[in-house]
């Protein structure tokens, strides 16, 4: 569950939010006035987004790399040919 607090709320119960993020898996986004400036989230969601990240990214480079001299252009060119071919068939 994700949950929203202040961030002098979570200072001054930080032992609090704490024992909720590693007992109960909850998130808490900090708020600075209506800022959001932080999330404290369960060490395993964290690690687990770490490893999504590091594996889309290496999919990014691989695609990177097969592209060749392929410029920007000619990628934006070749996207909007595949999302109008997806479109037609839709309809």
């Amino acid at each position: 569950m994700l949950r929203v607090v202040t961030a002098m709320k979570a200072r001054k119960n930080l032992g609090e939010l704490l024992e909720e993020v590693f007992y109960k898996q909850n998130s808490f986004v900090i708020k600075r006035g209506q800022k959001p400036m932080a999330v404290v989230l369960p060490l395993a969601e964290y690690e687990a987004y770490r490893r999504q990240r590091e594996e889309d990214f290496r999919v990014f480079d691989e695609i990177r790399e097969q592209s060749g001299s392929y410029g920007v252009a000619e990628v934006e060119k070749d996207v909007q040919s595949a999302v109008e071919a997806v479109r037609k068939r839709e309809c």
